[in-house]
């Protein structure tokens, strides 16, 4: 075999081996352990009233959080990316609970307090554009979302310049 044709066949060994790491790519219908396999374990698992949700999340570092629901028979019927502002903007104020955050966008980058809020932020990374932002969610005592801010993540050249 030549140089041309082993580089080749490299090439689109390392290109399936990425995809099978793409959430958005598992085919409706896959069975848990057809998604397991593909995907490895999930970051989360939740019950869901009509089957399971399998949570494949990049936070801390990443930008994405992909929800993947099964229905009762253990199928795949819906994949979806939940880190978008379109979806984030969404997020109904004094009705969400901590276990509502949790189950549709997973543990968060950073849990922190602030002392102008009696409770604790939740932040999530992701991408609007080509602009990496933070998502807020303001949790009070009683762990109900009180309050979703947004703001742009500092690129390292931004935390250099604050520095002066």
């Amino acid at each position: 075999m030549n140089w041309m044709a082993r580089a080749t066949g490299l090439g689109l060994i390392a290109l399936l081996a990425g995809c099978a790491l793409m959430p958005e790519r598992v085919p409706l219908g896959a069975t848990r352990s057809e998604i397991e396999q593909r995907l490895g374990s999930p970051t989360g698992v939740y019950a869901l009233a009509d089957g399971t949700r399998l949570q494949y999340s990049r936070q801390p570092a990443g930008q994405q959080v992909y929800n993947l629901d099964l229905d009762a028979g253990g199928r795949l019927r819906q994949t979806e990316q939940v880190m978008e502002s379109a979806w984030l903007e969404r997020i109904p104020l004094d009705q969400w609970t901590q276990q509502d955050a949790l189950l549709n966008l997973g543990r968060p980058a950073i849990v922190e307090r602030v002392a102008s809020f009696d409770g604790v932020l939740w932040t999530y990374r992701f991408r609007e554009m080509s602009t990496p932002r933070f998502v807020h969610l303001y949790l009070d005592a009683a762990g109900l979302v009180r309050r979703v801010s947004f703001s742009d993540e500092p690129l390292p050249d931004d935390v250099f310049d604050m520095a002066r």
